[in-house]
């Protein structure tokens, strides 16, 4: 029996995987002032993809068994700043049931006057307040609390290794990394949602059709669908889109960012055809 729960995991796990290598050989040989800055730099977009991958985890575990899982979730950490459940209470137990009502939504878009912030408030905001609210979460589900404080404490032990043993080279590879990373999850997910005020899942999110952009983050651009359904594979999101698209409004549709936008940034927003229609 394989380990993953579906084989179209494999691929992603061992890309994190390499990422992760990479990033471990820069930090042990690098002697450089400038090298771990511009490696930084290099990869904050692919690792805000990774960010995406990370969320589908937390929805569907890709490993059958709880130490696989454990050990994806701590290099996944390194790489997006969201620790172990962190993102399956503040998200999937938070989020995910909350997301219809603005003064319950652990991402709510909202502020508390009713008016929708700005996307850099939302940003900031949603950042800073990301850990209190997934723990304010876990003390409504004490089943996965522990493993929640436990693999956090396991995630600050490892990274205080390594700042013990070269603290620049930490500081630059890791834990600025894990930071951009959780703020850029963040940024996006102000526009899934933002100004969507309604009862109906259909209408309440924003969905993207980009082949490359959904190549890249796991057909999160079928977030309506995600919603929907949100313990469905990410592989199986675009069956579920085709036979929801009659009832997403053509207005909910938007081009990805950059940096797929720079390829043509005059392009029309693409609309799903209703399932069972030929395109023209």
């Amino acid at each position: 029996m394989t380990l993953f729960r579906h084989p179209s995991d494999r691929i992603p796990v061992l890309l994190f995987a390499c990422v992760f290598a990479l990033d471990l050989t820069v930090y042990f040989t690098s002697r450089s002032a400038w090298f771990p800055v511009l490696w930084l730099l290099l990869w904050v977009i692919p690792k805000g993809w990774i960010c995406a991958w990370n969320h589908h985890h937390q929805h569907v575990p890709m490993f059958r068994h709880a130490l696989p899982n454990r050990l994806l979730e701590v290099m996944l950490a390194f790489q997006t700043g969201v620790t172990s459940h962190a993102w399956f209470l503040h998200h999937v137990l938070g989020h995910h049931r909350n997301y219809l009502d603005q003064e319950k939504d652990e991402a709510r878009w909202k502020r508390a006057d009713g008016t929708t912030m700005g996307e850099m408030e939302f940003s900031i905001i949603t950042t800073l307040v990301a850990y209190p609210r997934a723990f304010a979460v876990g003390r409504q589900h004490p089943r996965y609390l522990p493993v929640f404080l436990g693999m956090g404490a396991l995630q600050v032990f490892l990274l205080g290794l390594l700042f013990w043993h070269d603290w620049y080279n930490a500081l630059w590879v890791f834990l600025l990394p894990m930071c951009v990373s959780l703020f850029v999850t963040v940024w996006a997910t102000y526009f899934h949602h933002v100004g969507l005020d309604t009862n109906e899942h259909t209408h309440a999110s924003y969905n993207i059709l980009h082949r490359g952009y959904n190549l890249m983050t796991g057909n999160l651009g079928y977030h309506t669908a995600h919603h929907v359904r949100h313990g469905l594979h990410w592989s199986q999101l675009p069956e579920l889109h085709a036979q929801l698209a009659k009832d997403i409004p053509a207005t909910h549709y938007r081009q990805p960012g950059i940096p797929f936008v720079w390829r043509n940034p005059e392009a029309k927003v693409e609309v799903a055809p209703v399932a069972g229609e030929v395109a023209g």
